[in-house]
């Protein structure tokens, strides 16, 4: 890691991480923001089985486009995942001696999509459980204010798992009885609600356990993004009531198993890079 990336990276910037659940980190991934443009087309051209699109019935050309565990696939996912200083930073922030790559998830709302990302914690939706993870949320569109995507500071301090929806409003876990998210836009004064302006480049990282939503694209731009997701030392697999998002089919695990594997490579270990 450079001297001008470690900059990003004080104390001061991990303890707002740890005690927020959600930081904004400036400029570190510039150089991978046109490798990561060209493998979206190439992603969209060829989908993964895992892909999902949203659109509403009456929008027939915007789309809200997901695809994941893609990052291997496609040389511009590969680079920024394995050459950027993403693994290093990944642990330091979870004040983790590893860093572990779960999976990346694209998604592209497309101009004038009204798809909403409704809100929502990532981990009850994961095959792995604990407390040291983070998300990188990585734009390669400038996204203003207005459109990019929110957090409940703290929220992943309130001990609580919250039931897991796709975002097209059904239950990911039919038969799951957890409670649900509480309606945090009719709340948003009583909440401290952040978000920022982002430009191609920059990420915001956020804790698997933070709330999360994000608007619609509106707008006559696209937004399109990255995010890997990474875990560290403690982390473990759990046993989950239904087909997680993402899932994994061939996977074989008990809950409360390390969390290992060759889908899951460890790309830094303290000290030294493992990948």
């Amino acid at each position: 890691m450079s001297t001008e990336e470690a900059t990003f990276l004080t104390e001061t910037t991990i303890d707002t991480f740890q005690e927020d659940g959600a930081v904004v980190l400036r400029g570190l991934f510039k150089p991978w923001v046109e490798g990561v443009q060209a493998a979206i087309e190439e992603n969209k051209a060829s989908p993964s089985w895992r892909e999902r699109t949203y659109r509403h019935e009456e929008q027939k050309d915007s789309e809200f486009f997901q695809d994941y565990c893609v990052w291997s696939d496609f040389e511009g996912y590969r680079a920024l995942v394995m050459e950027s200083p993403m693994a290093q930073i990944a642990a330091r922030l979870m004040r983790s001696k590893t860093a572990r790559v779960f999976h990346d998830h694209i998604l592209v709302k497309e101009p004038g999509n009204s798809v909403k990302t409704p809100w929502h914690q990532d981990q009850p939706y994961y095959i792995v459980d604990g407390e040291q993870s983070v998300s990188f949320w990585v734009p390669v569109d400038p996204v203003p204010r207005e459109r990019s995507i929110e957090y409940v500071v703290g929220s992943h301090r309130w001990g609580k798992a919250f039931k897991p929806k796709r975002f097209d409003g059904t239950d990911l876990y039919p038969a799951d009885e957890s409670e649900m998210a509480p309606d945090i836009d009719a709340n948003r004064n009583d909440l401290d609600i952040r978000g920022w302006d982002v430009q191609p480049g920059d990420a915001i990282v956020f804790s698997f356990k933070t709330l999360h939503g994000a608007p619609a694209n509106t707008s006559d731009q696209r937004r399109r993004v990255i995010s890997i997701r990474w875990v560290g030392d403690d982390a473990r697999f759990v046993a989950r009531p239904g087909k997680t998002s993402p899932f994994f089919p061939e996977l074989e695990y008990e809950d409360g198993d390390p969390f290992t594997g060759d889908q899951f490579p460890l790309l830094y270990q303290c000290g030294d890079s493992a990948g």
